[in-house]
């Protein structure tokens, strides 16, 4: 029997899922090797279980998190889909302040009275912290990226149906640029998270003209005194830096710095 996969958003734009509906050139050849049985963005059926989860989607609520339990309850093996999922993504930024001033800064002085007057408006209050999978179950493989490589996609599920795993060696986004002939972005007068930021994309935003702000996260051991040393030297400031990094590593920079 064909393997069985699934498909899950939590608080999340759904590119990620959108990138694998993107694979539609060989959508065909994905359903010769497996069974999707939940995928919102493309199905209504749904399953009791499945060998195999893709969640997308950072927690933000218990009710969130009692629903990824639900989810690893019901799989053998579940993947955290792109980085909301497997860093908490740009949500996570809003751990740096309590809910209440979140909440001010989002909605204003006046929608804010009204969320501590109002019944109608107390579900707001149900936001917890903003919190990646891996804080809440346990996740098997993470998909990096905003969003997720299609390629990398369909690497993992074929790699998982014959029994084994891709290899990702855990290297800095320079090297695929050197790798690639980019010229160095830093050489331009601009800055960038690539040397300390995971591979895996084929530095496909630098290769486009632009720059890597780190969407696939923090790589492990990265030296980020260094990295901030090498960003001040280009003549940004300690909040510039602050806020390049909590773009998309907000959650990463706090533990790495607690």
């Amino acid at each position: 029997m064909k393997p069985k996969i699934a498909f899950f958003d939590m608080a999340s734009c759904e590119g990620c899922q959108l990138a694998i509906l993107d694979c539609e050139d060989i959508f065909l050849h994905i359903l010769d090797l497996v069974e999707i049985v939940e995928f919102r963005e493309a199905l209504s059926e749904t399953a009791p279980r499945f060998d195999i989860a893709f969640v997308e989607g950072s927690i933000h609520r218990e009710m969130d998190a009692e629903r990824l339990r639900s989810i690893r309850a019901r799989c053998d093996w579940l993947v955290s889909l792109g980085a909301c999922a497997y860093n908490g993504n740009v949500q996570a930024r809003s751990n740096a302040l309590a809910p209440g001033e979140n909440m001010l800064r989002v909605y204003g002085p006046e929608a804010y009275h009204r969320t501590q007057t109002d019944p109608h408006y107390w579900p707001l209050w149900a936001h917890s912290r903003v919190r990646p999978l891996s804080q809440v179950v346990a996740v098997d493989y993470h998909l990096r990226g905003c969003p997720v490589d299609r390629e990398e996609f369909l690497q993992l599920l074929k790699r998982r149906i014959a029994g084994a795993l891709p290899r990702v060696a855990a290297q800095a986004v320079c090297v695929e640029c050197k790798r690639a002939g980019n010229e160095c972005v830093f050489e331009h007068g601009d800055t960038c998270l690539g040397p300390v930021t995971w591979a895996g994309c084929n530095a496909v935003c630098i290769g486009g003209g632009y720059r890597c702000d780190g969407c696939r996260g923090l790589l492990p051991g990265a030296n980020l005194a260094a990295h901030r040393e090498l960003l001040r030297e280009h003549g940004l400031s300690e909040a510039e830096i602050d806020n390049r990094y909590r773009l998309f590593c907000a959650e990463e920079v706090a533990e790495a710095t607690a």
